[in-house]
């Protein structure tokens, strides 16, 4: 087995849309990024790399790539996915956690959870997503961005 762990931030700006595991949340803010900003995509496709002790996706995507502008993060997902599927090993499960003081995720998760599983074509029982606040602690606590992290698990084949 292969454990991988994953983190990433981004700040809330507005003239953007939120998009979070592949949902687009409606709110008066959205992630500034080169990408689309997804921070629990990044933060997933971080572990999966590190899992693999691959780097992370600034080595594979970097922000200084205009290929990757505005890019949808489900479709970067699925380019670690053949990483993946290229490798000795295979997706077992991911567990994910967004920290966010508004809005509200609860109405999105199973939403995220499906997109991500079809993405990377597993079931949605192998896909836990959790949303907490900060009790208004911290840059995400007051508002200012949101982060996420992600623990995958990969077997040998």
């Amino acid at each position: 087995m292969r454990i991988g762990h994953g983190y990433d931030v981004h700040r809330l700006v507005e003239g953007r849309k939120l998009i979070l595991g592949g949902v687009e949340i409606p709110y008066e803010k959205g992630l500034d990024g080169h990408s689309d900003a997804d921070v629990l995509v990044h933060a997933l496709m971080d572990a999966m790399l590190g899992a693999l002790a691959l780097g992370d996706i600034g080595q594979h995507f970097p922000d200084t790539d205009p290929e990757y502008k505005d890019a949808d993060s489900l479709k970067l997902l699925d380019k670690v996915c053949e990483i993946i599927d290229d490798s000795d090993y295979v997706f077992s499960n991911a567990d994910m956690t967004i920290c966010c003081q508004s809005p509200k995720l609860a109405p999105y998760i199973m939403d995220m959870r499906c997109k991500i599983a079809e993405t990377i074509g597993c079931d949605i029982d192998q896909i836990s997503i959790k949303a907490t606040t900060e009790e208004r602690l911290g840059f995400t606590g007051e508002g200012l961005g949101i982060s996420a992290t992600a623990v995958v698990l990969l077997e040998e084949l």
